[in-house]
């Protein structure tokens, strides 16, 4: 919920741009624009204000929402401040064979700010509701008190004036006390109020205009518009500017059934509706109720309206046309935005498995797991079927940690930063808490003891721009590549799930990328943990360590045995005990139980360091 109000946050900056853009629009265009098109161009900011709450097809705008997911990422310290040694609980048989490394990285995610605006934003809506209830309320207290309308004139200028409009649906009409302004209220059952000091003051000029104006309400669906505004309201009560826009939204509604009557009326007519307008304005006041629409409004609302009476003109159908084609294109502009507003596109955390015709069991290993929260995945690429564990976290996508040091190398291949023959890197000289890490080193070494500024050291070389184009080349994870060549793949905005790490590795295995086939053996020859009688164990663990403590533990890998092979990955979280050292332990564990491998304590087994 943190992380949703902080981002709901950043994009609401995004939501006051195009309330400006869209304020500018239409200023520009208010003599091109119809009354009614000037209307409609609120409802689609209605429509973006809702996209930040709707799942949206992702579209990565790195560039532009770069600076501002730096205050919800992690970022990383220099080398010398944030590594840190896992403290992993192993068995003492599995001690010689894994160094677990980690580097530990600060969340810098104000998780207690981003609880707090929560906070005050779900108060603000409980406050919100509470008022529109007890106006809901109030107003269903007239609705009883309201009786059917008995007065025979203007039961019958009622009746003119729904064939005048070309309405054939019955819609009752009540006379109240307890309004000082005519209302129109109700969806799917649309009901009419008429104050009785109107009837008892008949004009029937007057009413006639009233009542038109009502039942254009009606013809424009307007009660189902107060309902989609009200539901803003509550979401955006902190927001001026959208409270500012729907106080215009109401203001060009009301211009724009204005104008519907206009259409119906003579020209010598427009100057007595007019008048009406201010006659009524001064006997009544603001309507009370939200859901409601009616005649009546604030004096700015009626000069405005009186403005655009006195200068009404019908358009043409050239200008009619014309003002359509520039809504829609208004309308392209602004539903373009609609993905940049998407917090469920920038938040993009899960993964859709597409399951149809997929051959899948879902498996319990809840015992194997105990106190860890994760999942289990398992393909069989020659039976072409899979075995997951707790579905929900195998479609999280989380950071991939050293797992992803595997296609780091992969790209410093592709790009000729190294060559399958030539891929040792010299030793910086600077002085690390890990004796494997104080040396030259080879992928071959780098890989097994997760030597994190050898990886560094190639992706410097290779630029993040670079970097990005390969990530999204093999549609890796979430494809979001920020921060510096330093930390992307370490501070969480690169992340990935389970299952597409099990994707990544058959795409891997099988070269659907189209790399150079010698460098695809590079990383299969880097990557290889035991290659015995019984089979082939290739893999790479990765442990993602936050404020010193492990939170995540990857364990990925193949196993290639009897002309088959088996893809696999393993993930665990904790709030402090979670590395992939143990994410290891567990995954030979669930492969020994299916008999698929049973040999990972042979002394030939060269293990990967993690991180």
């Amino acid at each position: 919920m943190a992380e949703f109000m902080i981002r709901f946050s950043i994009y609401n900056i995004f939501i006051s741009i195009l309330i400006g853009i869209l304020l500018f629009a239409k200023h520009l265009l208010k003599n091109t624009l119809t009354s009614r098109m000037q209307y409609n161009l609120w409802f689609l900011l209605l429509g973006l204000l809702a996209v930040p709450f709707l799942p949206v097809h992702p579209m990565h705008l790195q560039q532009i929402v770069t600076w501002l997911k730096d205050i919800t990422n992690v970022s990383s310290s220099s080398m010398e401040t944030m590594i840190k040694e896992s403290s992993p609980q192993m068995q003492s048989h599995t001690a010689n064979w894994m160094n677990d490394f980690s580097v530990s990285v600060s969340k810098k995610t104000p998780a207690a700010i981003g609880m707090l605006l929560f906070l005050l934003w779900c108060m603000g809506m409980i406050i919100m509701l509470v008022l529109i209830l007890k106006s809901i309320l109030r107003f269903r207290t007239i609705k009883k008190s309201a009786l059917p309308l008995q007065n025979p004139a203007v039961r019958r200028l009622y009746d003119n004036c729904l064939n005048e409009m070309h309405i054939t649906k019955s819609i009752p009409i009540y006379s109240t006390a307890f309004l000082k302004s005519p209302v129109i209220a109700g969806f799917l059952k649309p009901r009419i109020y008429l104050p009785i000091h109107l009837i008892s003051d008949y004009h029937a000029n007057d009413m006639r205009y009233m009542l038109l104006h009502e039942l254009a309400h009606y013809k424009s669906k307007d009660a189902f518009a107060n309902y989609f505004m009200n539901i803003i309201c509550i979401l955006y009560w902190f927001h001026p500017l959208v409270w500012y826009s729907l106080k215009e939204m109401k203001t060009d509604r009301e211009i724009a059934c204005d104008t519907c009557v206009l259409k119906l009326l003579d020209e010598d007519a427009y100057a007595d509706y007019g008048n009406t307008l201010l006659n009524f304005a001064q006997k009544v006041s603001l309507l009370p109720f939200p859901f409601t629409a009616g005649i009546s409004g604030s004096m700015k609302q009626m000069q405005k309206r009186v403005m655009n009476i006195a200068n009404y003109h019908p358009f043409s159908l050239r200008k009619n046309l014309h003002s359509a084609l520039i809504y829609m294109l208004l309308a392209c502009f602004l539903l373009a935005a609609a993905p940049i507003l998407s917090i469920q596109a920038a938040d993009n955390n899960r993964y859709y498995f597409n399951e149809t015709n997929r051959n899948i069991t879902y498996i319990d290993l809840s015992d194997a797991f105990q106190e860890y929260n994760g999942s289990f995945v398992l393909y069989d690429a020659a039976k072409d079927s899979w075995q997951i564990y707790h579905k929900e976290y195998a479609t999280t996508r989380i950071g991939p940690a050293s797992t992803f040091k595997i296609y780091s190398a992969l790209f410093a291949l592709e790009s000729g930063i190294i060559t399958p023959k030539h891929t040792q890197i010299p030793w910086d000289r600077q002085d690390y808490i890990f004796d494997t890490w104080n040396a030259d080193q080879t992928l071959t070494s780098a890989m097994q003891n997760s030597v994190t500024w050898y990886f560094q050291a190639l992706d410097q070389q290779a630029s993040l721009s670079s970097i990005m184009k390969y990530v999204q080349e093999i549609g890796y994870g979430n494809q979001l590549v920020e921060g510096d060549t330093s930390s992307y793949w370490m501070n969480s905005s690169l992340k990935i799930s389970p299952i597409e790490q099990v994707e990544m590795l058959t795409k891997l295995y099988h070269n659907t990328f189209g790399f150079s086939p010698e460098n695809i053996k590079a990383i299969k020859d880097a990557i290889c943990l035991s290659s015995t009688a019984n089979g082939t164990l290739s893999g790479k663990t990765g442990t993602e360590a936050v404020n010193g403590k492990n939170t995540s533990g990857w364990f990925i890998g193949y196993i290639e045995k009897n002309n088959c092979t088996y893809f696999f990955a393993t993930n665990i979280q904790s709030e402090k005990l979670a590395s992939g050292s143990l994410a290891t332990e567990l995954t030979f564990s669930i492969l020994s139980d299916l008999k698929l491998w049973t040999t990972y304590n042979e002394k030939n087994i060269c293990f990967p360091a993690s991180r």
